[in-house]
Order: C-alpha cells, then sequence, then structure tokens
C-alpha cells in the first residue's frame, strides 16, 4: 500500500476512490478525473432511482462505463464492488479521522442538502431529519455503522487483486500533495 508521497509505478487510468461514506470519495474522484482527463462517473447517480429504489439497469450501467479505457468512480455498492475492482488499476483509500473530520462533514453535508432541498440523484432529496431516529440507513447512522468497513475491504482487495495499485490519503493535505505530486507526475 502506498502512501500519498510515492510514485505511482504507472499513469492511472481507471481509477477508484473508496472511504466512509462522508469522507470526500466523490469530491476526491472529480478532482482525480480532471488530472488523469478521464470522465468521473458519479456511482450513486446510477444506483438510486427515483424514491431511492435500485435501478434495475445499475449493474448494465457499470459494466458498460468500466469497458471504456478511461473511467474513475467510487467505490460502493456490493453488487458491484468485485467488478469494480478487477478493471480497475488503481484505488485510492480516502481515510480521515472519522469522529474528527468524516462524522462532522457527513453531518453538514446532510443538514445543508437538508435545508436546501437539493435534489439529488433522479429527484431524491435528503428525508427529514427525524428519521435519523429510525432508519438504520439514514446516511449519517449508515456513515457510523459502516465507518470500520473500508479498513477491512482495502486490504482484501489489494490481496485478491495483485493487479490493483492501493493509495492511502490519510487528510485532505495529503490528498492535495498526492494530486499534485504523485498523481500528476504519472500523467507527465
Amino acid at each position: 500500500m502506498l502512501r500519498f508521497d510515492d510514485p505511482l509505478p504507472r499513469q492511472p487510468r481507471r481509477v477508484l476512490v473508496a472511504g466512509v461514506s462522508g469522507s470526500g470519495k466523490t469530491t476526491l474522484a472529480a478532482r482525480i478525473a480532471a488530472v488523469t482527463g478521464g470522465p468521473h462517473t458519479e456511482i450513486d447517480g446510477l444506483f438510486h432511482g427515483p424514491d431511492w429504489e435500485p435501478r434495475p439497469g445499475f449493474r448494465d450501467d457499470v459494466l458498460a462505463f468500466t469497458a471504456e479505457e478511461t473511467w474513475t468512480t467510487e467505490w460502493q455498492y456490493s453488487s458491484v464492488r468485485e467488478l469494480l475492482a478487477e478493471r480497475a488499476d488503481l484505488l485510492v483509500w480516502l481515510d480521515p479521522p472519522y469522529w474528527r473530520v468524516t462524522f462532522p462533514r457527513v453531518v453538514r453535508r446532510t443538514l445543508g442538502r437538508r435545508f436546501r432541498r437539493t435534489e439529488l440523484w433522479n429527484g431524491n432529496r435528503e428525508p427529514p431529519l427525524h428519521t435519523i431516529l429510525r432508519d438504520p440507513e439514514h446516511i449519517v447512522r449508515w456513515s457510523v455503522s459502516t465507518r470500520r468497513t473500508p479498513a477491512e475491504r482495502v486490504p482484501a482487495a489489494e490481496r485478491a487483486h495483485p493487479h490493483l495499485t492501493v493509495v492511502r490519503l490519510r487528510s485532505t493535505r495529503e490528498a492535495d500533495a498526492w494530486l499534485t505530486g504523485p498523481l500528476r507526475a504519472s500523467t507527465a
């Protein structure tokens, strides 16, 4: 597993960004795509249909975009996680301190989206705040309950997929340094 300042062995073409909900995966994935020149596909937009129901064509959409030569997306959803790892050449694990960074971020993001009534994917919006008390899949509760999952999945993916380069970024500072350092150098 590489650190933020380790050089990359090759120019990445197919990139996954792993991390707990609220860690900044989507933002980092968009920034990576801007450096590598490939498209960023926000996987939540493919997964969520109206009323937060999974879209029937989700897996087919993932098969289609991952067949392309270059792409960047978030490493989510059990139904396609293995497929994504098989087709990627780089997995970036965004792993900031949970309680100090990620938890406040997911709360701020959720509150902001709720109060602004921001449309997310396919007409969906954040549910009323009281649902955090009764819905175990409310994004804030989901983030807390799955906060240790990447620490299990990422090393397992690295072992199962020897072709996959893994980089662990533990802060925004490390992410910025990696983007402007090793990632940019790999594309030169």
